[in-house]
This record gives C-alpha cells, sequence and structure tokens, in this order.
C-alpha cells in the first residue's frame, strides 16, 4: 500500500464521514481532510490527488465542483459527494451522489473505477493527438442515445417491482429475469449496461449469476448491483470482493438506488465507448499488420505524449518490456515456424489483457512493451506478471506429432523519474530484463 494520501475529503467536522476516512485508509486509499473547499483548493495545488470525497453541507453554490477541477486541469478528477442534500447542491457536477456515507470497501470500488475511468479518458485525448499527428485521426467515442438497458434478475416483490419502476421512470428498459437461467439466456442474448440481483430470502441465486459474470469475459465488465431485503445480512466487504459494483438495501429509497444505477451503467456504457475508440486504429498502416498492436515507431511517439502527459497531470507513468524467453520448448517451436504462427495470437493476448487506457505495442518479433498510465513500478510489474501468467496458461500448436508449446517470458519494468524522457525509461525497462 501506498503512503501518498490518494484522496481529498472536504468536510466540515466527522459526523458523517470520518468512520469512511477510517475505512478508506485501511483499503490502502489514504484520505487527506480539509474543513473549507478554500482549504481543498489548497490542498490540490500542493499534492496529486486522485479523487474528491465532499460532504454535501460543505458545498455553498454550483461553481464548487468547477473550481475543483479546475484547479488541478489537465487532470481528471472524479467526485463523490455525500449527504441528505447532495443530490440538490450537486446537481449534475458529482460523478457519483450517495445519501449516506458508504461502505469504505463500496467506496474503494466505486474510487477505484471512477479514477480509472478518468485515467482513460485522458489516454482517449493524449491518443487521438498521436494518430491526428500521423495523419490517421481516431474515431470520436461513440455516444449511444439509446435507452439504457437494465437487467433485473430475482424473484419478483414490491420493493424489487419499485426499483423497477424508478428506473423505468429515469428513462431505462428493464428485463425481468425471474431466474439465474433465464438472466444468463439474457446476458448472452443481449448487450446490458448494467444487472440488478435480487437478494431476497436466498442470496445464492444472486451470488450464482454475479459469480457467473465474473467469469466470462464477455460479461466481466457489465457492473452488478446487489438490491438486498434488508441491511446488515451479509458481510459486506465480502459482497464487494465477489465483484459487485454496488449494494443497496431495500430501506434505501429506490429513487436513490435508482440513481446509482443509471450512473453505473452510463459510466459503463462510456467505458465502452472509449475502449472502441481506443481500438478503431487497429488495422491502420500504423499498427503492426500480424497483431495490431502499436509499431515501435508509432509507440516511441506516443510515449513521448503520455509521458509529457503524466508530468502535466502529476501522474507515475510506468514501462513494461516482454521479451519471450528463450526455453527449450520456444527454441524447438522456431524450428518449422512454429514459433512465428504463435505470435499473432500471442499479441492478441496481450492486447485483450491490458487495460483500456494502457497501449501495448510490438517492438520487435519476439518482444512486445506496454505503457502503463497513472502507475508505480511494483504495480506495473504485477500487471505485466499476470499478463505473462495468463498466456503462459495457453498452450500452442508445434506442428504434427508434437506436444504443443507454451511461452514464457522475460519481463523488465521502469517508472519514469522526474526530468528522465520516454526514450530513457523505455531503455531502462529493457536493461532491467538482462539484471534479473
Amino acid at each position: 500500500m501506498t503512503s501518498d494520501p490518494r484522496i481529498l475529503v472536504i468536510a466540515g467536522d466527522d459526523e458523517m464521514i470520518g468512520d469512511l476516512c477510517d475505512g478508506l485508509d485501511a483499503l490502502g486509499w489514504r484520505t487527506v481532510t480539509s474543513r473549507s473547499l478554500a482549504g481543498g483548493l489548497r490542498v490540490l495545488e500542493d499534492m496529486p490527488l486522485e479523487a474528491a470525497v465532499l460532504d454535501a453541507r460543505v458545498i455553498a453554490d454550483e461553481t464548487a465542483l468547477e473550481n475543483l477541477r479546475a484547479a488541478v486541469a489537465p487532470r481528471k478528477l472524479p467526485i463523490l459527494v455525500i449527504g441528505a442534500e447532495a443530490a440538490a447542491r450537486a446537481g449534475d457536477q458529482a460523478d457519483l451522489i450517495m445519501s449516506a456515507a458508504p461502505h469504505p470497501a463500496q467506496a474503494a470500488l466505486r474510487l477505484e473505477n471512477l479514477v480509472r475511468a478518468a485515467i482513460a479518458e485522458e489516454e482517449v485525448t493524449l491518443r487521438a493527438a498521436t494518430f491526428v499527428a500521423r495523419g490517421a485521426p481516431l474515431a470520436p467515442p461513440a455516444v449511444d442515445e439509446t435507452p439504457l438497458r437494465i437487467l433485473a434478475a430475482g424473484k419478483a416483490d414490491r420493493h424489487f417491482l419499485a426499483l423497477s419502476n424508478a428506473l423505468a421512470d429515469l428513462g431505462c428498459e428493464v428485463i425481468a429475469a425471474p431466474t439465474p437461467y433465464t438472466a444468463f439466456d439474457y446476458l448472452h442474448e443481449r448487450a446490458f449496461d448494467a444487472a440488478v440481483l435480487w437478494g431476497a430470502e436466498d442470496h445464492a441465486p444472486a451470488l450464482s449469476i454475479a459469480s457467473g459474470m465474473k467469469r466470462n469475459t464477455r460479461l466481466y465488465h457489465i457492473p452488478a448491483v446487489l438490491y438486498l431485503r434488508g441491511s446488515g445480512e451479509i458481510n459486506l466487504a465480502e459482497l464487494y470482493n465477489r465483484g459487485f459494483a454496488d449494494v443497496a438495501a431495500a430501506d434505501t429509497p429506490e429513487d436513490e438506488t435508482a440513481a446509482r444505477i443509471v450512473t453505473l451503467a452510463r459510466a459503463h456504457r462510456r467505458h465502452l465507448g472509449i475502449r472502441r475508440s481506443l481500438e478503431s486504429a487497429r488495422g491502420s498502416d500504423l499498427t503492426d499488420p500480424t497483431t495490431g498492436l502499436f509499431t515501435p515507431e508509432l509507440f516511441a511517439s506516443h510515449l513521448a505524449r503520455v509521458a509529457e502527459g503524466a508530468r502535466q497531470r502529476r501522474r507515475p507513468l510506468s514501462v513494461a518490456v516482454l521479451r519471450v524467453a528463450e526455453t527449450e520448448a520456444v527454441t524447438e517451436a522456431r524450428k518449422g515456424g512454429w514459433l512465428d504462427r504463435a505470435l499473432p495470437q500471442i499479441g492478441a493476448m496481450v492486447s485483450r489483457l491490458i487495460r483500456t487506457e494502457d497501449t501495448a505495442a510490438r517492438l520487435s518479433p519476439y518482444v512486445f512493451a506496454l505503457a502503463l498510465p497513472a502507475t508505480r513500478a511494483g504495480s506495473g510489474r504485477i500487471a505485466a506478471d499476470r499478463i505473462g501468467a495468463v498466456i503462459g496458461c495457453t498452450a500452442f500448436d508445434a506442428g504434427p506429432d508434437k506436444t504443443p508449446f507454451v511461452v514464457e517470458f522475460d519481463m523488465g519494468v521502469a517508472e519514469i523519474q522526474p526530468g528522465e524522457s520516454a526514450a530513457d525509461v523505455l531503455t531502462r525497462a529493457s536493461q532491467d530484463i538482462a539484471g534479473r
């Protein structure tokens, strides 16, 4: 866990948000508290904080949140506003509104999602500039204006029906699925922006659906919301660790729960639009023809832009280099061209396994590189190890009567230092391989 503060909290006292701050601190999302908006602005000037949590009572007018965001530009600042007056005071200026302080595990999960979405939007701007400079503009993120489609899974109940009606009142198309079987049928047949799972007396069906969604790569990112029959029925931290994006007790006002679901659904739809925009360059003359990854020239150009963006936004940046290890199996697979035949699939796997905001490149036939915005070196190594581990579990064809082979990687990671160029940090990441 990092020792640097990550979250700005602005609250006149600790009455409502104090326990949340303690919980976030314990989860590694260290907070720094200001008792006024003016003080919060000074903190933002001094520290590169990732998000802000506000007690709604400190918001005097509609310019308050605008001023906070302007203070960190061009870095994007997600804002969570908490309190009974949150909706009235923050309006549509906040990224997330909650009438009461959430469970720390819930807040940490939502803050993580909001921060990663902000970083992805920053990357859209940077990558668009890179491609425009090379005469190949990116397609802008598509805006899907169709009604949000929400899956409501579970046995009908008056609370659940009331929530469905509240979602419909917000313009959502709600599709009811009474059983896990019908829920999965719908999930595989149609595209959904969010899924609401009714806890009822028995949570097993809802947990089963959520678990199945997390095991499916196509459904993995769809936000799943558990709507409990009452409060305190299950360990909330356990539920968030199971992958629920939000949990609401039945005594939470339906309008608030519906608004939270709509916020999640819109964020998911926006995320998909950003990913499609970032992937629109695949197949262009600027990308590697066999893998769709960035070429060395394009990667060098974009990495320089990302490094400058990291300096402007006061965010970290790490670079990872993955080189196919010269194992006995790889040496044998190289004969007859079987390794070369596997490389397009390996490149496609690298592309799918990175986060939306990351950039992957093919530097040479057997070397891949990753630019990891807003990522410290330790987290960058974890990300590279995860990619290597997944690919290492895949067997590739080695020819007739030959045992399929697996690919391992030698990896190096470096985090950019003050005053260091993009080329230098890439060189250090490559040298990190040799030093291991």
